[in-house]
């Protein structure tokens, strides 16, 4: 005879397998208004369908290609779930799918968010796609659906993983890079990051743990913040100052510094035969790259292979369009310099 524990009387629920429905539709009804106020032309954002429909036409596009792109926040997470600062990573989520869509020259159009835990912290998420929604705004794009997954024994407790997928169109001709326009002698403009985004993380909790630092102690590099307050700092959103320049036809290739830093994002966006060469002393590195590479010993190269160091975007621009592009970026609230040219590869 089995010793096998029968199931309840009236069987068992979702809820007793540690997933609650309940809680999954009180997000939803707290999202939707987040999600109606990143509403533009040709998307209506409305959540709870199966999918969302996106009209090129509407949206003033006459012989687009479509593309694609997804990314998750990587490590800064954990900081987020250990401090309770939820807020701008979902910012950091939108960051990091617009701005590789704007290396590629295309506008955003739609966003949508994937969210995994194993229980549901109704607040904590809501934080989150508030967070989403700001990104959504400040790159001009519609948030038109996500996933919420509540999976136990996936995830430990109320510990969360994010991804984020975007979709953007560009007209037929007007990709980047444009290899073919490329010269020695074209130039690197910079834009300014807000710190590290969203990349190293990992090396940068490791020097936090062997410094003996906790989160709320006070940031060295930052006055008046905790490590906390700085390091969770979210992703610049880039599109709203560049894409007008493009438009122009004056960018010919631009790369978003993420993983890989300014050794290996540029390369992504230079002809074959070219390479970048970087003036080092052109921008002010800012203090918490200096912090980071005091604390943890860290080589320059290591540095610049890991982190952006200061520089967020880059774009190839002719020499004689340096001033135009300059102009437009200041005038939008970028700050952002010369930092380099491209030169016959080696």
């Amino acid at each position: 005879m089995s010793d096998s524990p029968s199931p309840p009387p009236n069987g068992l629920t979702y809820a007793q397998a540690g997933v609650d429905i309940d809680a999954g539709e009180r997000l939803v009804d707290a999202i939707k208004p987040l999600a109606k106020s990143t509403a533009r032309k040709g998307s209506e954002p409305s959540l709870g369908g199966f999918g969302a429909l996106f009209d090129l036409k509407a949206a003033g596009f006459t012989d687009p290609l479509i593309v694609a792109t997804t990314d998750g926040v990587g490590t800064k997470l954990k900081i987020a779930i250990d401090t309770g600062r939820h807020d701008g990573v979902g910012i950091d989520l939108v960051a990091m799918c617009v701005n590789d869509l704007l290396a590629q020259g295309a506008e955003p159009l739609l966003f949508l968010d994937y969210y995994a835990t194993g229980k549901l912290d109704v607040e904590a998420a809501r934080r989150v796609v508030a967070g989403i929604a700001e990104g959504c705004r400040q790159a001009g794009c519609a948030l038109v659906g996500g996933e919420t997954a509540e999976m136990p024994g996936l995830y430990e407790g109320s510990d969360y993983d994010l991804a984020g997928f975007s979709l953007g169109a560009v007209e037929r001709g007007h990709t980047l890079p444009r290899h073919d326009l490329q010269n020695t002698g074209d130039v690197i403009i910079g834009l300014a990051s807000s710190g590290p985004h969203s990349n190293g993380y990992s090396l940068i909790r490791k020097v936090i743990e062997t410094r003996g630092l906790t989160w709320a102690d006070d940031a060295p590099f930052a006055n008046d913040r905790t490590l906390a307050q700085a390091l969770m700092e979210p992703t610049r959103i880039y599109v709203k100052p560049v894409l007008p320049l493009m438009k122009q036809g004056w960018i010919k290739g631009a790369a978003h510094i993420t993983g890989g830093g300014l050794i290996e994002n540029p390369p992504r966006c230079i002809a074959p035969g070219l390479e970048a060469v970087f003036d080092w002393q052109a921008w002010p590195r800012p203090a918490v790259f200096d912090w980071l590479a005091e604390a943890g010993g860290i080589s320059d190269r290591e540095m610049r292979r890991t982190f952006n160091c200061g520089v967020g975007f880059i774009l190839i621009v002719g020499p004689e369009h340096v001033e135009d592009v300059l102009e437009g970026l200041l005038e939008a609230g970028e700050t952002a310099f010369v930092c380099g040219q491209l030169q016959a590869s080696a």
